[in-house]
């Protein structure tokens, strides 16, 4: 949804961001220095960084203090386990959009991105996905094909969402069930299938030849890009 640089010098932490980044649909660039992380902030022009402010080279005052003195549109989370209310205000001074002290929890860590994502409207247009007649719109929970409305099942929804965080992407069942929401830990990735049957009937206007939502043999399934549509 969103594209995402994670300037983090510890590693372990730096790839466990990304996982949980990356299952919500953003596409994420770690550095773990501060010299590097300000040139990539600069080729890349991301919506947020997640700025440590402890980093060797460049610390995260001074590369925030870089993104605003050259107007690059990129809001800054500030990550750290400075904890003094001096180092806040002036996290917030040198033009962060929001700082979080360690340790955090990763959910809590999810809801600040979220909320800068909304107020800086970085996630507007990502908000919907369209791929030729089929638009989803995730606010809102609504799907229409060629500006038709199609009513599908909490289960259908999640399983659509999943496959449309990365079109052309291919998901295995075992995957489908753990990053759509709604299913238990002792579903079957059989129940996938069924799921995805009934939602081939809604959506494709010929499910036995779909265009949509894609068979990949022996591995699963994958929402097709525009480009894979006649």
């Amino acid at each position: 949804m969103a594209r995402i640089i994670v300037a983090e010098d510890d590693r372990k932490q730096a790839e466990l961001l990304r996982s949980y980044l990356e299952r919500d649909g953003h596409s994420v660039v770690l550095t773990h220095d501060g010299n590097d992380a300000l040139a990539e902030l600069r080729a890349r022009r991301p919506d947020l960084v997640l700025l440590d402010v402890m980093l060797p080279g460049l610390d995260g005052f001074e590369i925030c203090q870089a993104i605003r003195a050259e107007r690059l549109a990129t809001a800054v989370i500030m990550v750290t386990a400075r904890v003094g209310e001096d180092d806040q205000i002036a996290g917030l001074d040198y033009g962060a959009d929001d700082y979080i002290t360690k340790p955090y929890s990763l959910r809590q860590l999810m809801a600040h991105i979220r909320a800068v994502l909304r107020r800086t409207g970085a996630d507007d247009e990502q908000a919907i996905t369209t791929i030729d007649g089929l638009q989803i719109d995730h606010e809102r929970c609504q799907v229409t094909v060629d500006g038709r409305s199609i009513e599908l099942t909490p289960r259908e929804l999640s399983i659509l969402e999943a496959l449309a965080a990365k079109p052309g992407r291919v998901f295995t069942r075992r995957q489908l069930l753990a990053e759509a929401a709604g299913f238990d830990h002792y579903a079957l990735e059989r129940t996938v299938d069924m799921h995805v049957v009934n939602l081939r009937r809604k959506i494709e206007a010929n499910p036995a030849e779909p265009q949509y939502v894609l068979t990949v043999k022996g591995r699963g399934y994958k929402l097709a890009e525009s480009t894979a549509l006649p």
